[in-house]
Formats: C-alpha cells, structure tokens, sequence
C-alpha cells in the first residue's frame, strides 16, 4: 500500500524526503503487519469464548461487558492521544465479527439452540 507516484527518487523529490517517506512508510508497514497479527490472536481468543459460551448455552452478545471495554477503550484511546469515537467504531465493527461468529458456533454446537438459552432472542441495538 505504499506504492505512490510521489515515491519514486525520479519524480522530482528531494532525496531526503524520499528517504524520510520510505522510513516512515516501512513504520506503517510493519505496524499494520503487527495490528493484523494480533487481531488474529484475539480471534483466536474469541472463537474459544464462543465454544464455551456454546456448550453452556450462554447467548452470543454479553452488553454489560460490551459497554465497559467500550468505556475502558475510550480511556484508552484519550490517554494515547487517540479519538476515542474511533476508538469505539473500532471496537464495535470487531465486537459485531465476535457475536457472528459466537452465533454461527452456537448453530454449529448445538444447532442454534445455545443462541438464547433455547428462548427467542430480541436483538439489542449495538450487539
């Protein structure tokens, strides 16, 4: 993704501005490479919790807990200088992966009866 007209030593760059851009590109890089390994490992974290929330016939959604790693991710986010609103839009789109995920182990479990404890589910907006 660092591929860009302005990038090449030819294209009328200062020398040291292209050097100073590949640096920080490669930072980009290896930084996004390291986001990934770690949403993976989360995920992997994850898949486990909608196992044992299968087989116990635990819904997929916990909004109580939801709610304080939103407050405790926007603590977070203010303390390393980051928007906390992105912070939270972060956490919802992988939350929302989460619960899908914990929905289709508990199809795959116990053929969607560990979903709501066997009770129909109204869902709540934000899960």
């Amino acid at each position: 993704m660092t591929t860009s007209n302005t990038g090449s030593p030819g294209g009328g760059i200062d020398p040291a501005v292209h050097e100073e851009l590949t640096r920080l590109r490669d930072s980009i890089d290896n930084i996004d490479a390291a986001v990934v390994h770690m949403l993976a490992e989360r995920f992997k974290c994850t898949q486990q919790v909608g196992r044992l929330k299968a087989e116990h016939r635990l819904p997929p959604a916990d909004p109580a807990r939801e709610a304080r790693q939103i407050a405790r991710l926007r603590a977070l986010a203010e303390d390393a200088k980051l928007d906390p609103a992105f912070a939270e839009k972060f956490l919802n789109f992988i939350v929302a992966e989460v619960i899908r995920h914990h929905e289709r182990i508990a199809d795959d479990t116990l053929g969607g009866s560990a979903r709501t404890g066997g009770r129909t589910r109204t869902p709540v907006q934000g899960e």
